[in-house]
């Protein structure tokens, strides 16, 4: 059982005091600046905390810091039960985020994309050597 009020006090203590590589991501998500796309941080999940949630596209991103890499185990267990719950996690090292924000900003607007629909005529292209679709 989750103490949702320790909790809550656990995740904006999060919020107040967050590690530089987060501060950097939330300046780039923030007040919708990526897309349109509304991102909150540090929100309770279940018994967990995500970094940060686009709750329209059921999406989690974690800046893993180095604790994460002793913890991958932990990690697996964690995503397997949030994507059980319906979201999709992507996680970023802290050199990701502060080396290539273009990629790791690119890669979440990617996750956000509406999936073409072949049956649509949507996601095909034709091939050069081929009269026929190819689905890509």
């Amino acid at each position: 059982m989750v103490d949702r009020a320790r909790q809550l006090a656990f995740a904006r203590a999060l919020r107040r005091e967050p590690p530089m590589t987060e501060r950097l991501l939330w300046k780039l998500l923030r007040d919708r600046r990526l897309d349109g796309l509304k991102f909150r941080r540090q929100l309770p999940i279940g018994r967990y905390v995500a970094d940060f949630v686009c709750l329209r596209h059921r999406l989690i991103i974690e800046a893993d810091g180095p604790h994460h890499e002793e913890r991958a185990e932990v990690d697996a267990v964690r995503d397997a039960w949030l994507a059980a719950q319906g979201f999709r996690v992507l996680r970023f090292t802290n050199r990701a985020i502060q080396g290539f924000p273009e990629t790791v900003l690119n890669q979440i607007l990617a996750a956000c994309a509406p999936n073409p629909s072949p049956l649509a005529g949507e996601g095909g292209s034709r091939s050069e050597t081929d009269e026929g679709w190819i689905v890509l």
